[in-house]
């Protein structure tokens, strides 16, 4: 997982699920007992949380290296200069209704397009 710098809505949602969990830890304690998956639950929740947490605290204090700029080569299958090789490219992108109507107008007067 890539690391990111800190965000508010991340850091707050973790305060919020910290509470929750610290809230019905102790809601839990004062009003019943609880049994000891109980207390392995609530555990395993508070943990969970401050992890994520430090985790959100952390990865935005370190320093990413520099972007590696990689040199571009243009290669073009058989040998072709690269302008030609973009026209044949252009032409197949090209939608072929639109072609014949720029080589033939008179037959596109004649005949209007029905979408």
């Amino acid at each position: 997982m890539k690391p990111h710098r800190m965000d508010a809505v991340s850091f707050s949602f973790g305060l919020l699920f910290l509470a929750v969990a610290f809230w019905w830890a102790i809601s839990q304690v004062v009003t019943l007992h609880l049994p000891a998956v109980g207390w392995i639950v609530a555990g395993g929740l508070i943990f969970f949380g401050v992890v994520g947490l430090l985790g959100a605290l952390r990865s935005g204090r370190r320093d990413l290296p520099a972007p590696v700029v990689a040199e571009a080569a243009v290669e073009t299958p058989g040998n072709l200069p690269p302008e030609m090789h973009a026209s044949i490219v252009q032409e197949l992108l090209d939608d072929p209704g639109a072609r014949f109507a720029r080589e033939h107008p008179e037959d596109t007067k004649e005949h209007p397009r029905q979408d």
